[in-house]
Order: C-alpha cells, then structure tokens, then sequence
C-alpha cells in the first residue's frame, strides 16, 4: 500500500494511505495487531558530487582491467551491480540521492574486493564520506592514502597500560589509519590532523566493532 505521512507525534505516525483494505489487513494480520514496514521515499536528486564521485570510480575500474571500450564501462557496472543487488534500473541523471549513494558505497566494495586501486584524484574526492571511512575500516584501507591500516581509537579512552578488548567502545571514534598515517596523527593531534585530511572520524556500532575484532 501506498501513501502520505500525515503527521508525526514522538514514535507515533499517521498515514493517509490510498485505497486501504480493512479486510485484507484484518485477514492477514490474523486477527491481531499487525506489523508495518514504513519506507520514506528519497525525492532529492543525485547530487552533482555523487555523479563525480561514482563516473570516478568507474574509470578507474575501465583503466585498471584494460577494458576496450571505456565509454561502455558505465553500462556494464550498472548492469552487475543489478544482478548482484536485485536493484530496479535507474539512471545517474536523475535517480535518487539514496540510490546514488548505495550504488556508490558497491563501487567501493567491488574495487576493495577485487583489489582495483584508486587513482590519488579519485582517493581524494572519497574519504570525507561517512560511508567510505566505514568501508575503510571493513577492509583495513588507510582512510590517507589506501595502504594496509590499522583501526584507530581517535577519540576515546584507549591508552597505554589498558586492554583494548575490553574497554567499552560504543562512544569511541575510529579511524583506519596505515603506519605512517597513525604517526602523523599522534604528531599533528587529533584536531589538527582531521583539519589538513578534512575528514571525519566515525562511530562504529557494536556489530561492526565485533566483526572487526575491537572488542570481544
């Protein structure tokens, strides 16, 4: 069913929702209180930077595999990332900032995975995304410059003398910084190295910080 949020009073919704179906609710709900998913649609439209980012990104891959027909690459990334994800088509010239944003955050991933190297211009236009910096961390990708990193504690109460495992993370601030990139950042201080890289540290929720082995 669709239709229009009408309204919202702290964790409680009303919807004005087109052609609704009392019986068929009542039915399959069972007679009981149902259960809704609620799905905003995005309206905004790609943004000029995400189009840059993600055409970027795909000439790096077309450069890297060699691909004959670069102008083609575009097509043939967009036809596989809709195979592997079950996604409906679209276009960059109008789709959403969320799906931009989602067929952005798989570009990475397909470069991480197969080990597609950035070009420095493109490895420049991506790290003060949220996503990028959380994907880093997944792949233990400097957030700097793309060599093997380390995941570090830029905020929070990690320091010498204490175990890390079990120090309580879930206000921390993480970073995935290589060796020489984790030096620049203890010479410089926090602030004045997020200032010259303009980025942004990032919290990682509990799952994430399991699966990257923060803590136990």
């Amino acid at each position: 069913m669709f239709g229009k949020l009408k309204s919202i009073k702290g964790n409680e919704i009303i919807l004005e929702v087109d052609d609704l179906d009392t019986y068929k609710i009542d039915r399959y709900a069972n007679h009981q209180k149902p259960t809704v998913e609620v799905n905003i649609a995005d309206n905004r439209e790609i943004s000029p930077d995400q189009r840059k980012k993600i055409y970027a990104i795909i000439g790096d891959i077309a450069n890297y595999t060699g691909y004959s027909i670069p102008k083609e690459m575009p097509a043939v990334m967009k036809w596989q990332y809709l195979i592997d994800t079950g996604a409906e088509m679209f276009s960059l010239a109008d789709c959403s900032m969320t799906q931009a944003n989602n067929y952005l955050k798989w570009l990475i991933d397909f470069c991480f995975d197969n080990d597609i190297p950035f070009k420095t211009r493109t490895w420049d236009l991506l790290p003060n995304d949220y996503a990028m910096v959380v994907r880093c961390c997944h792949h233990r990708k400097c957030i700097i410059c793309g060599r093997h990193a380390d995941i570090d504690h830029t905020f929070g109460l990690v320091g010498m003398g204490r175990n890390r495992r079990w120090v309580d993370n879930s206000s921390s601030y993480f970073l995935p910084l290589c060796r020489e990139h984790h030096i620049e950042r203890h010479t410089l201080g926090v602030y004045g190295f997020l200032d010259k890289y303009h980025i942004k540290p990032v919290k990682l929720n509990a799952q994430t910080r399991k699966d990257l082995r923060i803590e136990k």
